[in-house]
């Protein structure tokens, strides 16, 4: 048979027949996606296995009676295609519209059963219009400002990161992973921070992956703690965070981070000013995992000046430090050498004074014989009223005086910062604000959106500064305001923006009026079914969700959360490597499809591994998997395509052996398709067609099990399960027939056989009754004629029973 010149077939009937398309109505709904991808071109089997994993999951609830959205896009701004046009030399439109033809050519021969109709592409104006509508209405509701800041900056990919594009110290993309350097811009964020809160809070309701909420709740990084005001010798405060007051009475210095802002002011007259200036320099060209490694020698430089610890009155000196990040808390430390590695290995470089207040439970700590920082718990000591309080009890007292006497309050502090979504890159959406010198920065009227991405750009390589400010006919502008001569602004946005939204556009991709409708999300929403990588976990997943929080509060969308169950597939591998367009290693779609099959390559992914597992391609599986499709069509062909579609008549044992098992087969499928068990399922029905090759009887119960066995099959491999049921002579589409359910009286066996193995050999078979205690099923095997004889004269060292699978008597050789 021509696999490919059936699916060529189906696919055309599914795309006339508008069989996908999806429309509001009474049922019950059900939302599948899976995260959209970049426009990469031809597709390997890690993209397909995303696809066919929310494929199959679709059309199994089309046919449970769901009214079933699934639909796609692709996410085409950014630096992946725009990095890779400029390597190709072409333009980063002729780049993403070529890779958009090819993947979407690539996933209709993958019988990717997608509302076409409802596709986004997120570099048209209809869509990137509302990434500006939403960034103004973020800047009218406060969520949305500017400021000098220092950024993380990729020299590679030219451009400033998001704090949750940064891996490891280096850019986030696998073809950059350049050094990220610190530099001090002005840049557009939005205030995620207002709502870390919620977003740590709400995944308790959510039904995700329990790694991907722990890697969300270490981002968000709520610490709760107490901020003390340090007063500066001369005038002025330094303000710190810590979660550990109860060492308070050991700090022997403080530190403030190189590109704190606070530093500038504290430095003012101390006569260290350039000093400083350089250190800075130098210590921001180091990555930020570095600067703050444990064991990496530490660099500082005395500011003169001095603070005062608001409990013991000392004077204590200040620090610029390497190792302090204006991140965190502040963006300044008090020291505790004695109980902070960071701080004792400081300490140690520079002589400063190291001063125990916490003794290990039994034991008194020595300064001069200690060779790291003690930072468990114990009893304090040298803490003047606290001492002999255990150090956990003494951090609530500690407290509890602090905010008593002024002097510090207790505070909420989160390692998430706000998104810093400003990009000195060409391919993305412009940034829909506007610089007057009389007026400020204002926001384009909301009439004049698109604030529409140039086309007929030549030179768009990354300089180090945003491309379209050079741009004469874009940048220059009049003010909405004043209407007096004005300058765009010439960043464009982060393309995260761009996938923080599109599940929502999906709803109403056509409505030129607004971005979706309420009544959309109240029908739609939220996403029964997300599917994709782990990797998202901190950037992705965070910003969906806090779009949509946000959309929830300005009263665009009826739910606060975007999904509620979250899939995290797992990899594919070729050759030990995990696939990778940018590495151009994998298995492509479009060369498999040339000498194999779609439903060759589907049922190779979902059987091969747990779809949450990675998988090896392996073409042992492939051919294992052809084999099992062409016994199917042989098992029809050779029965001329004959069926009987109502309940049969069970005449005999035979008769009822084999629908018990298609009974059984039927609930198993059914069971593994809930729980994503997709290759069990599979394995299911490669041992049903087994039993049927070898069912020797034509009757009203065979040829009822080869009407079910291909409807089974129709998720996984929907081309070949069409054309048996067509062949079968039925018009209906088994991609709008109702699945198979099963006989809940006929799902188990009275009796079942045991074979009976004498040392591994087996030698006889007993049928014994479903419930049938060990001891019997023993001695019925002892008792068979034929083991009786082999065993005769023979020393029994054991019997080892599994139980309903066999019986092995172990003798003496």
């Amino acid at each position: 048979m021509n696999f490919r010149e059936i699916e060529e077939k189906w696919q055309k009937i599914w795309e006339e027949r508008e069989v996908f398309k999806t429309q509001k109505d009474g049922r019950k709904k059900y939302y599948c996606l899976v995260m959209f991808p970049y426009p990469s071109g031809d597709l390997h089997m890690g993209h397909v296995k995303n696809y066919v994993i929310g494929d199959v999951i679709a059309r199994y609830k089309r046919q449970t009676g769901y009214n079933v959205l699934h639909p796609f896009g692709f996410d085409a701004f950014g630096l992946p295609a725009e990095n890779a046009a400029i390597i190709h030399g072409i333009h980063p439109w002729e780049w993403t519209k070529n890779n958009i033809e090819i993947s979407r050519k690539h996933l209709k021969m993958m019988g990717i059963s997608y509302d076409w109709e409802r596709e986004i592409i997120t570099c048209h104006e209809s869509y990137y219009k509302w990434n500006q509508y939403f960034f103004i209405k973020f800047y009218e509701n406060n969520l949305a400002y500017r400021k000098k800041a220092y950024v993380n900056w990729c020299p590679g990919c030219q451009t400033v990161l998001a704090n949750e594009q940064v891996v490891d110290g280096r850019c986030y993309r696998k073809t950059c992973q350049s050094v990220i350097e610190k530099k001090e811009l002005e840049q557009w964020f939005f205030k995620i921070t207002a709502y870390a809160e919620r977003l740590l809070s709400d995944l308790d309701k959510l039904d995700w992956p329990e790694n991907v909420k722990i890697m969300q709740r270490n981002w968000i990084g709520k610490s709760e703690g107490v901020e003390v005001e340090f007063p500066i010798v001369g005038g002025g405060s330094l303000r710190i965070f810590t979660t550990r007051p109860d060492t308070l009475f050991g700090v022997t210095f403080m530190a403030i981070a190189p590109d704190a802002e606070i530093l500038d002011e504290v430095i003012k007259g101390s006569g260290k000013e350039a000093e400083v200036l350089e250190f800075k320099k130098e210590a921001l060209r180091i990555s930020e995992i570095e600067r703050t490694a444990i064991g990496r020698e530490k660099r500082g430089l005395f500011i003169n000046r001095y603070a005062i610890n608001p409990l013991t009155n000392e004077k204590i000196p200040i620090f610029v430090a390497d190792y302090v990040l204006a991140t965190y808390g502040t963006g300044a430390i008090m020291a505790v050498p004695a109980h902070d590695q960071r701080d004792f290995e400081f300490a140690k470089k520079y002589k400063l004074p190291i001063k125990i207040v916490i003794n290990p439970y039994g034991e008194e700590l020595k300064v001069e014989n200690m060779e790291r920082a003690y930072e468990g718990e114990g009893i304090m000591v040298n803490s003047g009223i606290f001492t002999g309080l255990p150090s956990s009890e003494g951090i609530g007292k500690i407290t509890e005086y602090l905010c008593e006497k002024g002097i510090g309050q207790r505070k909420i502090n989160y390692r998430l910062k706000d998104w810093l979504i400003s990009r000195q890159r060409y391919w993305g959406t412009p940034i829909p604000m506007i610089h007057c010198e009389n007026c400020g920065i204002v926001p384009e009227k909301e009439e004049n959106l698109p604030v529409v991405l140039p086309k007929d750009v030549k030179d768009y390589l990354p300089k180090g500064k945003s491309v379209l400010a050079g741009i004469e006919e874009f940048i220059n502008t009049t003010c909405p305001k004043c209407g007096e001569k004005a300058k765009r602004d010439p960043d464009t946005m982060d393309t995260f923006v761009d996938s923080s939204w599109y599940f929502l556009r999906f709803l109403d991709p056509h409505n030129n009026e607004k971005p979706f409708t309420y009544e959309d999300t109240k029908y739609w929403l939220p996403i029964d079914k997300y599917i994709g990588g782990i990797e998202h976990a901190t950037g992705h997943l965070i910003y969906f969700r806090f779009f949509t929080k946000v959309l929830y509060d300005l009263g665009f969308c009826a739910y606060d959360e975007p999904c509620l169950s979250l899939f995290t597939q797992g990899m594919v591998l070729y050759k030990g490597r995990v696939m990778s367009s940018s590495q151009k290693h994998g298995v492509w779609v479009g060369e498999f499809l040339e000498k194999n099959s779609a439903d060759i390559a589907r049922l190779t992914i979902l059987f091969a591994a747990p779809p949450e597992k990675d998988m090896e391609w392996s073409e042992d599986i492939v051919s294992g998997v052809k084999r099992f499709l062409e016994r199917t069509w042989r098992l029809y062909e050779a029965n001329n395509f004959k069926v009987w579609d109502k309940k049969p008549k069970i005449l005999d044992e035979k008769d009822n052996y084999l629908y018990i098992r298609l009974n059984q087969t039927i609930k198993k499928v059914i069971e593994d398709m809930e729980n994503f068990s997709f290759n069990t399922a599979i394995a299911a029905l490669m041992e049903f067609l087994n039993d049927l090759y070898k069912f020797d009887k034509k009757s009203e119960v065979y040829y009822y099990s080869l009407y079910i066995f291909y409807q089974l099959l129709s998720p996984f491999a929907p081309h070949l399960a069409e054309e048996i049921n067509e062949r079968c002579g039925y018009k209906n589409l088994l991609a709008e027939t109702p699945f198979p359910d099963y006989d809940k009286n006929a799902i188990s066996f009275a009796t079942i056989e045991i074979p009976v193995q004498i040392n591994g050999k087996v030698r006889a078979k007993i049928l014994v009754a479903i419930d049938e205690k060990e001891e019997k099923i023993k001695e019925m095997a002892l008792c068979h004629e034929k083991i009786k004889e082999m065993i005769k004269e023979k020393e029994i060292l054991k019997i080892v029973y599994v139980p309903k699978k066999l019986i092995n008597i172990v003798t003496k050789e």
